[in-house]
This record gives C-alpha cells, sequence and structure tokens, in this order.
C-alpha cells in the first residue's frame, strides 16, 4: 500500500473555492480503482493550508488516478488557487497502532 500526502497552501481568497470544489470531488476521487482512503485535513492555525492524506493499493492506481481526465480538471482548476508550490509524498507504513 502506497500512503500519499499532498500540501497544498491557497491564497486567502481561494480556499472557500477550493473547499466547495472538494465536497464535489471527493466522492468521486473515493472511487478511483486502488483508492482505499481519502482525508482531507486544514490546519487549525492557517486555514489556507490543506492536505490530502490518501492510501492507495499501488503506485500504478495512484498514476491511473493522476493520469485520469478527471485529476486533470480537477488539478487545472485547483492549482489556480494556489499561494505555494504543492509538496508531495509517497509513503509506506512502518508502524501502525491499532
Amino acid at each position: 500500500m502506497l500512503i500519499r500526502v499532498v500540501k497544498m497552501v491557497f491564497k486567502t481568497t481561494e480556499i472557500t473555492d477550493f473547499l466547495a470544489r472538494l465536497e464535489q470531488n471527493v466522492p468521486i476521487i473515493r472511487q478511483f480503482e486502488g483508492c482505499r482512503h481519502l482525508q482531507i485535513l486544514q490546519d487549525q492555525k492557517n486555514p489556507c493550508i490543506v492536505f490530502t492524506y490518501s492510501h492507495w493499493e499501488s503506485e500504478e492506481y495512484l498514476n491511473a488516478y493522476r493520469n485520469s481526465d478527471f485529476f486533470q480538471g480537477v488539478w487545472t482548476a485547483t492549482k489556480k488557487g494556489f499561494a505555494e508550490k504543492p509538496q508531495a509524498w509517497s509513503l509506506d507504513s512502518v508502524y501502525h497502532l491499532a
């Protein structure tokens, strides 16, 4: 399993629009083959900082999502609101407390 974390920092004027689009898109993203978990996190002190935290069966499934027409449309709209360049990490789980 691959864990993907993406940090996005939005312009203050863009965060509300992003969150509204996100509400529509999360159910679609979650239904992509290989997506096992999707969580959106927002910084408590700076609401313009948002993280996506997702679990994918493999890098191939993540790449299939990233290469989809759906993602290309969402990403094009999303990146217009960035205040900073996004950061992304692909991670393996080393230890899990249940």
